[in-house]
């Protein structure tokens, strides 16, 4: 009998920690286990997939973002994509954020097709941006865009490109050629193509013609100019912003204010590409400048 009331204390002791521990567990789901705020106390945060385009400056802040975002407790996840593809994922929520959207000419169409499917930030990251057609310096005689077409043989009539799905790719073969009505063609690649092309060129002073934008550490590397656009199809300086998917500032608020908060000049942006570009891997460059710029850090993520 001793033994059995013992037995009957014993299961009795093990039933009330059985039933506190599920109502422990029911106050927590019913709280809620997703959002930002009540990952903090988890490892991580949650998980952001973040657009990367295979272009100089978005490799450099989308690995900068990446490293500031890690430390802080997040899971990043980089997708390498073309610019058609990552606008219209965010608008199907497959992806969180991209970093890169050029207003108010080169991605208007972006804006005009998805403005009511993607959020577009009031605020630019960066407002000095310029886009337009480069060529080397030596190519003395050519200084504006008006020039091409009386010098068509020159260049072979071909304009060396990049992406195709980039808004100024899109600029330059929908608006800029039919409105100097140049005799050219358009010719798609990559960035990294693009670039050897006219490094190719330049080294052996040969000529070459390519839609270009600043920043973009190729200015510091090659003696190129931009060409007068006096018809400005290109328009004035850009400006850039970041996008992300509806519902992004809801279940990531403190990401949504540094994204906000967060503001580039030149000499920033110019040295983080160069850690970026020089590095072994991009992310070693990130790591290096974020390490060595923390009180801008500290301003872009203030609580």
């Amino acid at each position: 009998m001793k033994f059995m009331k013992s037995k009957l204390i014993v299961l009795g002791l093990a039933l009330i920690v059985v039933l506190a521990a599920c109502g422990s567990g029911s106050g927590s789901e019913e709280a809620g286990g997703s959002s930002e705020s009540d990952n903090e106390s988890s490892e991580s945060k949650g998980t952001i997939e973040m657009a990367q385009i295979n272009w100089a400056e978005n490799i450099a802040v989308s690995n900068m973002w990446k490293v500031i975002l890690e430390e802080k407790g997040y899971d990043v996840n980089l997708q390498l994509l073309d610019m058609g593809v990552i606008m219209q994922s965010l608008s199907t929520g497959d992806l969180d954020i991209n970093l890169e959207v050029w207003l108010p000419i080169q991605d208007k169409a972006y804006l005009e097709e998805y403005e009511d499917e993607v959020f577009f930030a009031e605020n630019a990251w960066y407002d000095n941006a310029k886009v337009g057609l480069v060529v080397p310096k030596y190519l003395e005689d050519i200084n504006s865009v008006e020039d091409l077409n009386a010098n068509k043989e020159m260049f072979d009539g071909e304009i060396t490109g990049f992406d195709s799905g980039a808004g100024t790719m899109e600029v330059t073969k929908d608006d800029l050629i039919p409105e100097y009505n140049l005799d050219y063609e358009l010719i798609p690649s990559s960035e990294p193509a693009m670039i050897s092309a006219i490094d190719d060129a330049i080294s052996n002073e040969e000529p070459i013609v390519a839609p270009l934008w600043s920043p973009h550490r190729v200015f510091s590397q090659y003696d190129l100019k931009y060409l007068e656009d006096p018809k400005n199809v290109y328009g004035e300086a850009e400006k850039i912003y970041h996008a992300t998917r509806q519902g992004f500032a809801d279940d990531f608020p403190k990401v949504s204010e540094w994204m906000k908060n967060w503001k580039m000049d030149d000499d920033a942006i110019g040295e983080l590409m160069v850690y970026v570009n020089d590095a072994e891997e991009p992310i070693d460059g990130a790591r290096k400048w974020v390490e060595e710029n923390q009180d801008l850090i500290d301003e872009w993520t203030a609580e």
